[in-house]
């Protein structure tokens, strides 16, 4: 992953409403839920509701498709997997199985 495209998913995520709905649409994988069922859930505003969903969408981090006049989001779990991968990559330097065998206090990364 490039820093770019890490820089732009955590700028996504920046908003507590927008961190909500992909956290929300996490426990729904893999179905995902309609915008109403996630507008419901979270008590948002449609209009609302519609400006985070579009961000997250445009971000990558969700995936959306039509199911008649509603649109179903999914969260993209693989990008999730893989930013994650990014920012512990080099942890416990480079070996990062090393850092959640027991815990992050762990002695390869105690300062």
């Amino acid at each position: 992953m490039e820093k770019k495209l890490a820089t732009t998913l955590f700028e996504s995520l920046a908003s507590g409403v927008r961190l909500d709905i992909f956290r929300l649409l996490v426990k729904n994988a893999p179905d995902g839920l309609v915008a109403g069922e996630i507008a419901t859930l979270l008590a948002l505003p449609p209009t609302n509701l519609s400006f985070h969903l579009k961000a997250l969408t445009q971000a990558g981090l969700l995936g959306v498709i039509q199911e008649g006049r509603y649109q179903r989001y999914r969260a993209n779990l693989p990008l999730m997997q893989e930013l994650i991968a990014y920012l512990t990559a080099e942890c416990c330097t480079g070996n990062p199985e090393q850092c959640f065998e027991s815990n992050l206090a762990s002695d390869c990364c105690k300062s």
